[in-house]
Protein backbone atom coordinates (compact mmCIF):
# COMPACT_ATOMS: atom_id res chain seq x y z
CA UNK A 1 0.00 0.00 0.00
CA UNK A 2 1.31 3.70 -0.48
CA UNK A 3 2.49 2.59 -3.64
CA UNK A 4 1.93 4.84 -6.95
CA UNK A 5 -1.21 3.82 -8.66
CA UNK A 6 -1.35 2.44 -12.15
CA UNK A 7 -3.35 3.23 -14.89
CA UNK A 8 -5.20 0.92 -17.71
CA UNK A 9 -2.60 0.77 -20.36
CA UNK A 10 -0.05 0.44 -17.73
CA UNK A 11 -2.22 -3.00 -16.05
CA UNK A 12 -2.54 -4.25 -19.47
CA UNK A 13 1.32 -4.27 -20.17
CA UNK A 14 2.17 -5.03 -17.07
CA UNK A 15 -0.09 -8.25 -16.90
CA UNK A 16 0.45 -9.08 -20.33
CA UNK A 17 4.51 -9.33 -19.29
CA UNK A 18 3.96 -11.67 -16.28
CA UNK A 19 1.90 -13.68 -18.20
CA UNK A 20 2.07 -16.67 -21.11
CA UNK A 21 3.52 -14.83 -24.54
CA UNK A 22 0.93 -15.52 -27.27
CA UNK A 23 -2.58 -14.23 -28.48
CA UNK A 24 -4.61 -16.28 -26.23
CA UNK A 25 -8.43 -14.88 -25.99
CA UNK A 26 -10.22 -13.94 -22.86
CA UNK A 27 -13.31 -15.98 -22.13
CA UNK A 28 -15.88 -16.57 -19.26
CA UNK A 29 -17.61 -19.38 -19.21
CA UNK A 30 -20.96 -20.36 -18.13
CA UNK A 31 -21.03 -23.27 -15.98
CA UNK A 32 -24.07 -23.85 -15.56
CA UNK A 33 -24.03 -24.58 -12.00
CA UNK A 34 -24.40 -20.87 -10.75
CA UNK A 35 -28.29 -20.80 -10.55
CA UNK A 36 -28.89 -18.27 -8.23
CA UNK A 37 -30.84 -19.04 -4.80
CA UNK A 38 -34.05 -17.59 -4.51
CA UNK A 39 -33.77 -16.83 -0.60
CA UNK A 40 -30.38 -15.96 -0.64
CA UNK A 41 -29.16 -12.66 1.07
CA UNK A 42 -24.94 -12.52 0.24
CA UNK A 43 -23.94 -12.79 -2.57
CA UNK A 44 -20.02 -14.06 -3.21
CA UNK A 45 -18.22 -13.88 -7.17
CA UNK A 46 -15.64 -16.25 -7.54
CA UNK A 47 -13.62 -16.14 -10.56
CA UNK A 48 -11.62 -19.56 -11.17
CA UNK A 49 -9.36 -20.78 -14.02
CA UNK A 50 -10.59 -24.40 -14.53
CA UNK A 51 -11.95 -26.05 -17.34
CA UNK A 52 -11.95 -30.01 -17.85
CA UNK A 53 -12.60 -32.46 -15.19
CA UNK A 54 -11.10 -29.81 -12.83
CA UNK A 55 -13.81 -27.31 -13.82
CA UNK A 56 -16.54 -30.28 -13.53
CA UNK A 57 -14.93 -31.03 -10.12
CA UNK A 58 -15.15 -28.02 -8.63
CA UNK A 59 -18.56 -27.08 -10.28
CA UNK A 60 -19.80 -30.10 -7.89
CA UNK A 61 -17.81 -28.75 -5.05
CA UNK A 62 -19.82 -25.15 -5.40
CA UNK A 63 -23.03 -27.06 -5.60
CA UNK A 64 -22.71 -28.64 -2.54
CA UNK A 65 -21.89 -25.42 -1.04
CA UNK A 66 -24.90 -23.81 -2.30
CA UNK A 67 -27.14 -26.71 -1.11
CA UNK A 68 -25.47 -26.47 2.72
CA UNK A 69 -25.89 -22.69 2.24
CA UNK A 70 -29.25 -21.42 0.42
CA UNK A 71 -28.41 -18.05 1.93
CA UNK A 72 -25.14 -17.18 0.07
CA UNK A 73 -25.92 -16.44 -3.67
CA UNK A 74 -22.34 -17.69 -4.84
CA UNK A 75 -21.70 -16.15 -8.64
CA UNK A 76 -18.76 -18.64 -10.57
CA UNK A 77 -17.03 -17.13 -13.73
CA UNK A 78 -14.64 -19.71 -15.39
CA UNK A 79 -12.19 -17.39 -17.30
CA UNK A 80 -9.41 -18.54 -19.49
CA UNK A 81 -6.16 -19.97 -17.95
CA UNK A 82 -2.92 -17.82 -18.46
CA UNK A 83 -2.21 -14.51 -19.92
CA UNK A 84 -5.83 -13.48 -20.37
CA UNK A 85 -7.09 -14.37 -16.75
CA UNK A 86 -4.26 -12.51 -14.74
CA UNK A 87 -4.93 -9.84 -16.99
CA UNK A 88 -8.61 -9.60 -16.40
CA UNK A 89 -7.85 -10.29 -12.31
CA UNK A 90 -5.59 -7.27 -12.56
CA UNK A 91 -7.22 -4.93 -14.15
CA UNK A 92 -11.11 -5.54 -11.94
CA UNK A 93 -8.90 -5.10 -8.90
CA UNK A 94 -7.23 -1.86 -9.71
CA UNK A 95 -10.50 -0.71 -10.99
CA UNK A 96 -12.34 -2.23 -8.10
CA UNK A 97 -14.46 -4.41 -9.81
CA UNK A 98 -13.01 -7.06 -8.58
CA UNK A 99 -15.03 -10.52 -7.44
CA UNK A 100 -14.97 -11.37 -3.71
CA UNK A 101 -12.34 -14.49 -4.21
CA UNK A 102 -10.24 -15.80 -6.99
CA UNK A 103 -8.08 -18.67 -7.95
CA UNK A 104 -4.61 -18.18 -8.81
CA UNK A 105 -1.21 -20.09 -8.76
CA UNK A 106 0.93 -19.89 -5.93
CA UNK A 107 4.45 -18.79 -8.00
CA UNK A 108 2.41 -15.60 -9.22
CA UNK A 109 1.58 -14.30 -5.97
CA UNK A 110 4.66 -12.59 -5.18
CA UNK A 111 4.68 -10.59 -8.42
CA UNK A 112 0.44 -9.51 -8.10
CA UNK A 113 1.34 -6.84 -5.66
CA UNK A 114 -0.08 -8.04 -2.51
CA UNK A 115 -1.42 -4.82 -0.62
CA UNK A 116 -2.70 -3.21 -3.77
CA UNK A 117 -4.18 -5.86 -6.20
CA UNK A 118 -4.84 -8.23 -3.84
CA UNK A 119 -6.18 -8.01 -0.03
CA UNK A 120 -5.01 -10.25 2.54
CA UNK A 121 -6.78 -13.07 4.89
CA UNK A 122 -8.77 -12.68 7.58
CA UNK A 123 -6.95 -15.59 9.34
CA UNK A 124 -9.58 -15.06 12.27
CA UNK A 125 -12.27 -15.73 10.08
CA UNK A 126 -10.40 -18.53 8.50
CA UNK A 127 -10.69 -20.72 11.98
CA UNK A 128 -13.84 -19.61 12.32
CA UNK A 129 -14.24 -21.92 9.21
CA UNK A 130 -12.32 -24.49 9.94
CA UNK A 131 -9.05 -23.39 8.83
CA UNK A 132 -5.67 -23.44 10.89
CA UNK A 133 -2.02 -22.69 9.77
CA UNK A 134 -1.49 -26.13 11.84
CA UNK A 135 -3.23 -28.00 9.59
CA UNK A 136 -1.32 -27.14 6.57
CA UNK A 137 2.35 -28.01 5.33
CA UNK A 138 4.50 -25.31 6.52
CA UNK A 139 6.82 -25.02 3.43
CA UNK A 140 3.12 -24.49 1.26
CA UNK A 141 1.47 -22.16 3.89
CA UNK A 142 4.68 -20.29 4.20
CA UNK A 143 4.88 -19.09 0.21
CA UNK A 144 1.21 -17.54 0.47
CA UNK A 145 2.82 -15.31 3.32
CA UNK A 146 3.98 -12.05 2.15
CA UNK A 147 5.58 -9.23 4.41
CA UNK A 148 4.04 -11.36 7.76
CA UNK A 149 0.31 -11.24 6.05
CA UNK A 150 -1.17 -14.54 4.11
CA UNK A 151 -2.36 -13.17 0.54
CA UNK A 152 -3.04 -16.79 -0.95
CA UNK A 153 -4.79 -19.92 0.72
CA UNK A 154 -4.07 -23.04 -0.85
CA UNK A 155 -5.91 -25.56 -2.28
CA UNK A 156 -3.79 -27.81 -3.45
CA UNK A 157 -0.30 -28.88 -4.62
CA UNK A 158 -0.12 -30.33 -8.20
CA UNK A 159 3.20 -32.04 -9.19
CA UNK A 160 5.00 -33.60 -11.81
CA UNK A 161 5.04 -37.32 -11.58
CA UNK A 162 7.05 -40.41 -13.23
CA UNK A 163 4.33 -42.36 -14.52
CA UNK A 164 4.85 -45.77 -15.25
CA UNK A 165 3.14 -49.29 -16.73
CA UNK A 166 3.05 -51.86 -14.37
CA UNK A 167 2.51 -54.53 -16.86
CA UNK A 168 5.74 -53.05 -18.72
CA UNK A 169 8.26 -52.96 -15.86
CA UNK A 170 6.78 -56.43 -14.27
CA UNK A 171 8.62 -58.31 -17.71
CA UNK A 172 11.47 -56.40 -17.16
CA UNK A 173 11.66 -57.65 -13.24
CA UNK A 174 11.43 -53.54 -12.17
CA UNK A 175 8.61 -53.62 -9.71
CA UNK A 176 9.40 -54.54 -6.08
CA UNK A 177 6.74 -56.66 -4.03
CA UNK A 178 4.75 -54.06 -3.23
CA UNK A 179 3.74 -53.69 -6.86
CA UNK A 180 5.47 -50.58 -7.37
CA UNK A 181 8.60 -49.47 -9.60
CA UNK A 182 11.63 -50.42 -7.64
CA UNK A 183 13.10 -47.80 -5.95
CA UNK A 184 15.97 -45.33 -7.95
CA UNK A 185 18.39 -43.40 -6.24
CA UNK A 186 21.20 -42.04 -9.20
CA UNK A 187 21.41 -40.95 -12.42
CA UNK A 188 23.20 -44.38 -13.14
CA UNK A 189 20.38 -46.93 -11.53
CA UNK A 190 17.77 -44.72 -13.44
CA UNK A 191 19.51 -45.29 -17.17
CA UNK A 192 19.72 -49.13 -15.99
CA UNK A 193 16.05 -48.97 -15.47
CA UNK A 194 15.33 -47.49 -18.66
CA UNK A 195 17.58 -49.76 -20.27
CA UNK A 196 15.74 -52.51 -19.31
CA UNK A 197 12.26 -51.47 -20.09
CA UNK A 198 13.52 -50.69 -23.64
CA UNK A 199 14.43 -54.56 -24.18
CA UNK A 200 10.75 -55.58 -23.29
CA UNK A 201 8.72 -52.61 -24.54
CA UNK A 202 6.83 -52.83 -28.00
CA UNK A 203 8.40 -52.00 -30.96
CA UNK A 204 7.98 -48.50 -32.53
CA UNK A 205 7.53 -46.75 -29.00
CA UNK A 206 9.49 -44.56 -26.72
CA UNK A 207 11.02 -45.70 -23.33
CA UNK A 208 9.87 -42.67 -22.06
CA UNK A 209 7.90 -39.84 -22.69
CA UNK A 210 9.80 -36.29 -21.73
CA UNK A 211 8.22 -33.29 -23.37
CA UNK A 212 11.59 -32.94 -24.49
CA UNK A 213 10.62 -29.84 -26.85
CA UNK A 214 7.88 -28.23 -24.55
CA UNK A 215 9.40 -24.97 -22.86
CA UNK A 216 6.76 -25.30 -19.80
CA UNK A 217 7.56 -29.17 -19.06
CA UNK A 218 11.32 -28.90 -19.53
CA UNK A 219 11.72 -26.12 -16.98
CA UNK A 220 9.28 -27.90 -14.46
CA UNK A 221 11.91 -30.72 -14.94
CA UNK A 222 15.15 -28.65 -14.30
CA UNK A 223 13.56 -27.16 -11.26
CA UNK A 224 12.66 -30.44 -9.94
CA UNK A 225 16.07 -31.65 -10.56
CA UNK A 226 18.37 -28.50 -9.85
CA UNK A 227 16.36 -28.81 -6.73
CA UNK A 228 17.66 -31.97 -5.90
CA UNK A 229 21.24 -31.07 -6.12
CA UNK A 230 20.64 -28.48 -3.44
CA UNK A 231 20.67 -25.45 -5.85
CA UNK A 232 20.23 -22.34 -5.09
CA UNK A 233 18.78 -19.29 -7.06
CA UNK A 234 18.95 -15.95 -5.04
CA UNK A 235 19.93 -14.82 -1.84
CA UNK A 236 17.58 -14.51 0.84
CA UNK A 237 16.74 -11.11 0.58
CA UNK A 238 16.42 -10.99 -3.33
CA UNK A 239 19.13 -9.01 -3.96
CA UNK A 240 22.19 -11.75 -4.89
CA UNK A 241 22.21 -14.32 -8.16
CA UNK A 242 23.63 -17.92 -6.40
CA UNK A 243 22.95 -19.97 -9.23
CA UNK A 244 25.27 -22.48 -9.72
CA UNK A 245 25.79 -23.15 -13.22
CA UNK A 246 27.65 -26.00 -12.83
CA UNK A 247 24.80 -27.79 -10.81
CA UNK A 248 22.89 -26.75 -13.63
CA UNK A 249 25.08 -28.20 -16.27
CA UNK A 250 24.74 -31.99 -14.18
CA UNK A 251 20.83 -31.51 -14.79
CA UNK A 252 21.00 -30.27 -18.10
CA UNK A 253 23.36 -33.18 -19.18
CA UNK A 254 20.85 -35.69 -17.48
CA UNK A 255 17.78 -34.46 -19.18
CA UNK A 256 19.67 -34.40 -22.96
CA UNK A 257 21.20 -38.15 -21.93
CA UNK A 258 17.79 -39.55 -22.49
CA UNK A 259 17.47 -38.25 -25.99
CA UNK A 260 21.03 -39.28 -27.21
CA UNK A 261 20.82 -42.62 -25.24
CA UNK A 262 17.65 -43.39 -27.54
CA UNK A 263 15.23 -43.06 -24.92
CA UNK A 264 12.70 -40.97 -26.56
CA UNK A 265 11.44 -39.92 -29.65
CA UNK A 266 11.28 -35.64 -29.52
CA UNK A 267 7.76 -34.72 -30.75
CA UNK A 268 6.41 -37.87 -29.92
CA UNK A 269 2.74 -37.51 -28.46
CA UNK A 270 3.63 -38.65 -24.75
CA UNK A 271 0.16 -39.48 -23.42
CA UNK A 272 -0.97 -41.49 -26.65
CA UNK A 273 2.80 -43.36 -26.32
CA UNK A 274 1.97 -44.51 -22.95
CA UNK A 275 -1.79 -45.40 -23.21
CA UNK A 276 -0.19 -47.79 -26.39
CA UNK A 277 2.61 -49.15 -24.12
CA UNK A 278 5.42 -46.89 -23.76
CA UNK A 279 7.11 -47.96 -19.87
CA UNK A 280 7.30 -44.43 -18.59
CA UNK A 281 6.59 -40.73 -19.20
CA UNK A 282 6.58 -37.70 -16.99
CA UNK A 283 3.75 -35.75 -17.13
CA UNK A 284 1.40 -33.60 -14.34
CA UNK A 285 -0.56 -35.58 -11.97
CA UNK A 286 -3.50 -34.10 -14.04
CA UNK A 287 -2.79 -36.96 -16.33
CA UNK A 288 -4.14 -39.34 -13.70
CA UNK A 289 -7.99 -39.29 -15.15
CA UNK A 290 -6.99 -39.60 -18.54
CA UNK A 291 -4.15 -42.76 -17.66
CA UNK A 292 -7.17 -44.44 -15.38
CA UNK A 293 -10.17 -43.91 -17.78
CA UNK A 294 -8.48 -45.38 -20.44
CA UNK A 295 -7.98 -48.77 -17.77
CA UNK A 296 -4.20 -48.95 -18.02
CA UNK A 297 -2.56 -50.93 -15.30
CA UNK A 298 0.01 -48.38 -13.91
CA UNK A 299 1.48 -46.70 -11.04
CA UNK A 300 2.82 -42.36 -10.57
CA UNK A 301 5.45 -41.82 -8.41
CA UNK A 302 6.96 -37.98 -7.35
CA UNK A 303 10.13 -38.01 -9.87
CA UNK A 304 13.09 -39.85 -9.07
CA UNK A 305 15.70 -38.82 -6.65
CA UNK A 306 18.71 -39.38 -9.01
CA UNK A 307 20.72 -36.68 -7.54
CA UNK A 308 19.85 -38.74 -4.33
CA UNK A 309 17.33 -35.93 -2.79
CA UNK A 310 13.67 -36.67 -2.85
CA UNK A 311 12.30 -33.27 -4.69
CA UNK A 312 9.65 -33.11 -7.35
CA UNK A 313 8.53 -30.06 -9.18
CA UNK A 314 5.49 -28.78 -7.44
CA UNK A 315 2.69 -25.53 -8.52
CA UNK A 316 -0.76 -24.77 -6.11
CA UNK A 317 -3.94 -23.25 -6.93
CA UNK A 318 -4.67 -21.24 -4.19
CA UNK A 319 -7.81 -19.31 -3.09
CA UNK A 320 -7.10 -14.82 -3.35
CA UNK A 321 -8.82 -11.83 -2.50
CA UNK A 322 -8.52 -9.54 -5.03
CA UNK A 323 -8.37 -5.83 -4.07
CA UNK A 324 -11.87 -4.12 -2.94
CA UNK A 325 -11.83 -0.79 -1.63
CA UNK A 326 -14.59 -1.51 0.37
CA UNK A 327 -14.13 -5.48 1.48
CA UNK A 328 -15.89 -6.19 4.31
CA UNK A 329 -18.78 -7.13 6.03
CA UNK A 330 -20.99 -10.09 4.93
CA UNK A 331 -19.65 -10.45 1.53
CA UNK A 332 -15.86 -10.71 2.17
CA UNK A 333 -16.72 -13.21 5.52
CA UNK A 334 -19.19 -15.27 3.09
CA UNK A 335 -16.04 -15.36 0.46
CA UNK A 336 -13.94 -16.48 3.73
CA UNK A 337 -16.44 -19.29 4.54
CA UNK A 338 -16.66 -20.58 0.44
CA UNK A 339 -12.97 -20.75 0.56
CA UNK A 340 -12.67 -22.28 3.64
CA UNK A 341 -15.47 -24.95 2.83
CA UNK A 342 -13.69 -26.00 -0.45
CA UNK A 343 -10.35 -26.35 1.15
CA UNK A 344 -11.90 -28.71 3.76
CA UNK A 345 -13.96 -30.84 1.70
CA UNK A 346 -11.25 -31.50 -1.08
CA UNK A 347 -11.77 -35.08 -1.26
CA UNK A 348 -13.96 -34.54 -4.66
CA UNK A 349 -11.07 -32.19 -5.73
CA UNK A 350 -8.38 -35.09 -5.17
CA UNK A 351 -9.87 -37.44 -7.60
CA UNK A 352 -8.33 -34.91 -10.14
CA UNK A 353 -4.92 -35.98 -9.36
CA UNK A 354 -4.33 -33.01 -7.12
CA UNK A 355 -2.81 -33.74 -3.59
CA UNK A 356 -5.58 -31.81 -1.21
CA UNK A 357 -3.32 -28.80 0.53
CA UNK A 358 -5.38 -29.43 3.67
CA UNK A 359 -3.83 -32.47 5.59
CA UNK A 360 -6.59 -33.68 7.55
CA UNK A 361 -7.89 -34.69 3.93
CA UNK A 362 -4.67 -37.30 3.60
CA UNK A 363 -5.15 -39.12 6.35
CA UNK A 364 -8.97 -40.36 5.36
CA UNK A 365 -9.73 -43.62 4.99
CA UNK A 366 -10.82 -42.59 1.53
CA UNK A 367 -7.87 -40.87 0.48
CA UNK A 368 -5.51 -43.68 0.93
CA UNK A 369 -7.89 -45.45 -1.27
CA UNK A 370 -7.33 -43.15 -4.01
CA UNK A 371 -4.74 -44.95 -6.96
CA UNK A 372 -2.44 -43.91 -7.75
CA UNK A 373 -2.56 -41.34 -5.37
CA UNK A 374 -1.69 -42.72 -2.41
CA UNK A 375 1.66 -43.66 -4.10
CA UNK A 376 2.38 -39.77 -4.77
CA UNK A 377 1.29 -38.14 -2.13
CA UNK A 378 4.69 -38.08 -0.18
CA UNK A 379 5.54 -35.20 -3.08
CA UNK A 380 3.60 -32.73 -0.38
CA UNK A 381 6.92 -32.68 2.13
CA UNK A 382 9.66 -32.24 -0.33
CA UNK A 383 8.12 -29.88 -3.20
CA UNK A 384 10.40 -28.73 -5.42
CA UNK A 385 9.22 -24.55 -5.70
CA UNK A 386 10.23 -22.11 -8.53
CA UNK A 387 11.86 -19.37 -6.26
CA UNK A 388 10.05 -16.72 -4.61
CA UNK A 389 9.94 -13.29 -6.64
CA UNK A 390 7.72 -11.30 -8.96
CA UNK A 391 8.85 -13.21 -12.22
CA UNK A 392 7.98 -16.28 -10.99
CA UNK A 393 5.29 -18.92 -10.87
CA UNK A 394 3.24 -21.10 -13.61
CA UNK A 395 3.58 -19.74 -17.13
CA UNK A 396 5.44 -16.53 -15.51
CA UNK A 397 8.34 -14.43 -16.62
CA UNK A 398 11.17 -16.92 -15.14
CA UNK A 399 9.57 -19.87 -17.32
CA UNK A 400 9.30 -17.78 -20.71
CA UNK A 401 12.82 -16.33 -20.54
CA UNK A 402 14.46 -20.02 -19.44
CA UNK A 403 12.12 -22.54 -20.64
CA UNK A 404 13.42 -22.22 -24.35
CA UNK A 405 17.07 -22.55 -23.68
CA UNK A 406 16.50 -25.33 -21.32
CA UNK A 407 14.62 -26.40 -24.08
CA UNK A 408 18.19 -25.90 -26.32
CA UNK A 409 20.49 -28.14 -24.51
CA UNK A 410 17.81 -30.87 -24.26
CA UNK A 411 17.22 -30.93 -28.12
CA UNK A 412 21.20 -30.58 -29.14
CA UNK A 413 21.22 -27.29 -30.43
CA UNK A 414 23.26 -25.80 -27.50
CA UNK A 415 25.40 -27.35 -24.97
CA UNK A 416 24.39 -28.06 -21.73
CA UNK A 417 27.72 -25.93 -19.91
CA UNK A 418 26.99 -23.21 -22.04
CA UNK A 419 23.00 -23.11 -21.04
CA UNK A 420 23.93 -23.73 -17.60
CA UNK A 421 26.19 -20.33 -18.04
CA UNK A 422 23.31 -19.04 -19.73
CA UNK A 423 20.93 -19.14 -17.35
CA UNK A 424 22.82 -17.79 -14.60
CA UNK A 425 22.87 -14.70 -16.93
CA UNK A 426 19.62 -14.29 -17.73
CA UNK A 427 18.64 -14.81 -14.12
CA UNK A 428 21.16 -11.69 -12.98
CA UNK A 429 19.02 -9.50 -15.69
CA UNK A 430 15.88 -10.59 -13.85
CA UNK A 431 16.77 -9.99 -10.28
CA UNK A 432 17.66 -6.36 -11.97
CA UNK A 433 14.60 -5.60 -13.39
CA UNK A 434 11.26 -3.83 -13.06
CA UNK A 435 8.17 -5.55 -11.49
CA UNK A 436 5.32 -4.23 -13.82
CA UNK A 437 2.53 -4.58 -11.22
CA UNK A 438 4.22 -2.51 -8.37
CA UNK A 439 6.75 -0.32 -10.39
CA UNK A 440 9.48 -1.74 -7.73
CA UNK A 441 12.64 -4.22 -8.58
CA UNK A 442 12.75 -7.51 -7.02
CA UNK A 443 15.55 -5.91 -4.84
CA UNK A 444 13.52 -3.10 -3.65
CA UNK A 445 10.55 -5.17 -3.10
CA UNK A 446 9.38 -6.44 0.44
CA UNK A 447 10.74 -9.08 2.22
CA UNK A 448 8.84 -12.28 2.03
CA UNK A 449 8.10 -14.92 4.78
Amino acid sequence: MGQPGLNRRQLLAAAGGLAVAGSLGFAALGTGADALASDAHTRVRYWNLFSGGDGANMIAMLDAFRGEHPDIEVKDSTLQWGNPFYTKLAMAAAGDRAPELGVMHMGRVAGFSPGRLLDPWDETLLAKYGIRKEDYNPALWNRGVIDGKLYALPLDIHVQLCFYRKDVLKKADLLGDDGRMIPVTSTDEWFDVLKKAKQVQKKGLQTIGLWTNDQNFQWWFFVAFYTQLGGRWFSDDNTEVLFDADKATQVLEFLRRHVTDGYVIPGAPTGEQFINGAPFTWEGNWSVPVFSGAKLDYGATPLPPVFGKQATHAESHAFVLPHQAGRGGATDEAAHELAAYVVTHALQWAAGGHIPAYTPTLSTAAYKKLTPQNEYVSAMNHQATEPKVWFAGSTGVLAQDLGPVVVSSTMGSAKPATVGRRMKSHLTKLLASTNPMDGKTAAQGGAVA
